[in-house]
């Protein structure tokens, strides 16, 4: 193997409470009930604009949606929660305990290092570079071209980009959605148990490796003959 590709959210950092703040924060300016941040690990991970409407009341959906057309009152109210996050995206993020001891033994090992996440590209970069600088080779978030994940273009995009093939590279990730993003692609998907989601529904979604600590993805390597 030549490289490992990371998700973000719940993978390399803890973002759980800025993004259920920031949802709550849109939620309570409208009038809508609120959530318990620890409900947003089942929110979180195909995009902002399905977060959203995950929060959101069914009632609530409905009615926006027959307000106005072509979902524009519910984008709205994406764009709504992505500017408050936009003021907030730092506040408590943190990174998951190990995962720096474990990039730097990762690139001792000569490992080519991206990340490839379903959070906005911008919001992607800044916080990337304010917790992991110079890490990653690699940087790549959503972008209104490519489609999200588990769609397999932009994880094949960022593969090109590190100079590697998709059987030669792990993809480290907490949710289902992750663990078919990289079947999707070809790569080899690494299941987390730190995130949001836990190793019940990596395994089921057919991880191919299982890790329960950040120190442990070094280890991916003991049984791997480079390629």
């Amino acid at each position: 193997m030549r490289a490992f590709l990371f998700d973000l959210d719940g993978t390399l950092l803890d973002t759980l409470a800025d993004i259920g703040n920031a949802c709550n924060a849109m939620l309570a300016a409208h009038g809508y009930p609120t959530h318990p941040v620890e409900d947003y690990r089942r929110m979180i991970g195909n995009g902002f604009g399905m977060l959203v409407r995950r929060a959101l009341p069914d009632e609530a959906l409905t009615a926006l949606r027959a307000a106005l057309p072509d979902e524009a009152a519910v984008e709205a109210l994406v764009r709504e929660t992505r500017a408050i996050y936009a003021d907030h995206l730092n506040d408590a993020t943190r990174p998951y305990e190990g995962m720096p001891q474990a990039l730097r033994e990762l690139a001792r090992r000569g490992m080519r290092l991206a990340v490839f996440s379903n959070k906005p590209d911008e919001y992607t970069r800044i916080l990337v570079e304010a917790h992991f600088p110079g890490v990653f080779s690699v940087i790549r978030g959503a972008r209104p071209d490519t489609p999200l994940k588990p769609d397999p273009a932009g994880a094949l995009s960022v593969i090109a980009a590190t100079d590697t093939t998709a059987g030669q590279c792990f993809y480290v990730g907490d949710s289902d959605v992750d663990m078919l993003t990289a079947r999707n692609a070809g790569m080899v998907g690494v299941g987390v148990g730190w995130g949001f989601r836990g190793l019940d529904e990596v395994r089921a979604a057919g991880a191919e490796r299982l890790v329960r600590h950040p120190l442990e993805l070094p280890g991916l390597l003991a049984d791997e003959n480079p390629s």
